[in-house]
């Protein structure tokens, strides 16, 4: 019986399943960001969240047992160094999955998982977000002096269309 036995085998054997995880955990670490069907990234999140929790604490038996979930130095190095040291307060919650919809050739539901703290995008429409706070939707009354342009800027204006008239004039 499979009773408390809820791993999704995603049509493989268990070599190649763990096979599987470890490159696409590489990937992740590697690239912040891959493109896969939402049953291998939910998967996924799995595997290289505990790794990514692991990496907090740079011991030597943290890094070894990484290591012997990913089997790629550059990546236990990327983890370590870089991306531990963005997500050092962060108490869980390291990758998100975005849904893209499905597959042209076989209608997979596909999705982008990414690590949280590495979204440029996301993170650019936080601080937009942040820095809105305190206004209100209605508009203020603009003050005479903003909607009237000062009279050394009407002077100019008036000077540059008869420099260009004579540049073209020139140039026929």
């Amino acid at each position: 019986m499979r009773h408390g036995k809820k791993i999704n085998h995603l049509g493989r054997t268990n070599t190649h399943r763990k096979a599987m995880l470890s490159n696409m955990a590489t990937s992740l670490i590697l690239h912040k960001r891959i493109t896969t069907t939402i049953a291998k990234a939910k998967s996924l999140r799995i595997f290289v969240e505990p790794l990514i929790n692991r990496s907090k604490v740079d011991s030597t038996h943290n890094r070894r047992t990484v290591f012997s979930y990913l089997q790629h130095k550059e990546a236990v190095t990327e983890l370590f160094r870089e991306i531990s040291v963005k997500i050092a307060d962060r108490p869980g919650g390291y990758t998100r999955i975005l849904k893209t919809g499905h597959r042209l050739g076989d209608n997979a539901d596909m999705c982008i998982i990414e690590l949280v703290d590495y979204n440029n995008l996301m993170l650019a429409t936080k601080e937009a977000k942040t820095e809105k706070i305190g206004r209100t939707r209605r508009g203020k009354k603009k003050v005479s002096d903003e909607v009237a342009p000062p009279k050394a800027v009407k002077a100019e204006a008036a000077v540059a269309p008869e420099v260009t008239e004579t540049k073209e004039a020139e140039q026929e």
